[in-house]
């Protein structure tokens, strides 16, 4: 249903990852079917900006991972978030502000946003469950609605005087392949009938950095066990085609590299090589098996392993409550360990068909579409009655 005609509102949207931007797309797109007067501008990346959003800020300047990280890029996020705080502070400040994961950088903007008397949409709530509980009270205190995307999540703050709402999981809105594999991968040049294996890098310059050559050496043991086996390479839209292939120039294999749905190429894919994060889940929701691998910088891991209370760090792990598909950790990410699961993928049907199931075990366990639409419809609320 939409609203009567009104004024104008604007939001401003700070979405800092590739998963933010995708998540920040399919609301913003939803948000105008509900509201048509809402105007949407901000941090995001090539998706917000094809959905309507007006980018201020390219949401890949922003992207970090880990403390080291974090580290190089001050000079960068201090700039960042010091050009937002002046929106929210200007005559031109937004009437609703949306911030999408990026946890820290965003809980400081949710503070300003609440001295500045800006209500605040914090969508893709802090991972408390995972790592420094603590955090509840300070986003209660920072934050008018949280919208959490895993069940489990509202009763973190039951005892904190915040609204919270279960939204829903935002890839169940749009987690459907569009193409037949046949078809697909004819298109591609590639032969259907050998089997395929997807190497999902990810989406930040520093998961490339630490976790890509292993991968491309772990290909190549595959290839050598598996003549005939083919790969595909997903290049997420933050990077350059061309500079993707001189990353993976040094590798022997005829490594296809791709851009367009992700849920297509894992369609496609008959086992998958996998950093951890947002995109497990989308693999995972396709059903093709996979094996998560995760590297980061010997620091970082060292503090990650110190504060993360969790047995598994893979999304699917996670939202099943055991280890549906392997994880390969730091010192355990090796090509020998990682290639020999992939074989194990390919050549063993029965393991396969397990993998597979329990993968939609985990379908099940994300509950209904229609994320997007809610926290459009939160977003759509918190700015009218802003002005009421």
């Amino acid at each position: 249903m939409q609203v009567s005609a009104q004024i104008q509102r604007r939001v401003l949207v700070v979405a800092g990852e590739a998963s933010g931007d995708l998540h920040g797309a399919n609301m913003i797109r939803a948000a105008k079917d509900i509201d048509p007067n809402l105007c949407f501008f901000g941090v995001g990346g090539p998706r917000m900006k094809q959905a309507g959003c007006d980018i201020l800020l390219p949401a890949e300047e922003l992207e970090v991972m880990g403390l080291v990280d974090v580290v190089g890029h001050l000079p960068v996020l201090w700039r960042a978030f010091k050009s937002l705080k002046k929106i929210l502070n200007s005559p031109e400040r937004p009437d609703v502000l949306v911030l999408i994961d990026f946890q820290e950088f965003n809980l400081l903007l949710a503070r300003q946003a609440r001295k500045a008397g800006v209500p605040v949409v914090f969508y893709v709530g802090p991972t408390v469950w995972a790592w420094r509980r603590g955090r509840v009270k300070r986003y209660a205190r920072a934050v008018d609605r949280l919208a959490v995307i895993f069940p489990f999540e509202p009763a973190y703050y039951a005892d904190e005087d915040i609204e919270v709402e279960y939204v829903g999981h935002p890839l169940l809105d749009e987690a459907r392949a569009t193409r037949q594999r046949d078809d697909y991968l004819q298109e591609l040049g590639l032969d259907s009938s050998r089997p395929v294996v997807g190497i999902f890098p990810g989406s930040r310059n520093s998961e490339l950095k630490y976790n890509l050559p292993t991968m491309l050496e772990a290909a190549e043991r595959v290839a050598l066990q598996l003549p005939g086996v083919q790969f595909l390479l997903p290049v997420a839209p933050s990077f350059d085609l061309e500079a993707m292939r001189q990353r993976i120039e040094s590798c022997m294999l005829p490594i296809l590299l791709v851009r367009g749905s992700i849920y297509d190429v894992a369609n496609a894919c008959d086992a998958v090589l996998t950093v951890s994060g947002t995109v497990t889940l989308q693999i995972a929701l396709v059903g093709t098996p996979m094996a998560i691998l995760y590297k980061t910088a010997s620091l970082n891991y060292a503090i990650a392993k110190r504060v993360v209370n969790l047995p598994h760090i893979g999304l699917p792990n996670i939202v099943a409550g055991r280890e549906v598909v392997r994880e390969f950790i730091q010192d355990q990410a090796t090509a020998e360990t990682v290639a020999e699961e992939l074989i194990k993928i390919l050549t063993d049907a029965q393991y396969q068909e397990s993998l597979q199931q329990g993968l939609g075990q985990v379908r099940q366990c994300m509950g209904d579409p229609g994320c997007s639409q809610r926290v459009a419809q939160m977003v759509s609320e918190l700015s009218r009655s802003h002005l009421a």
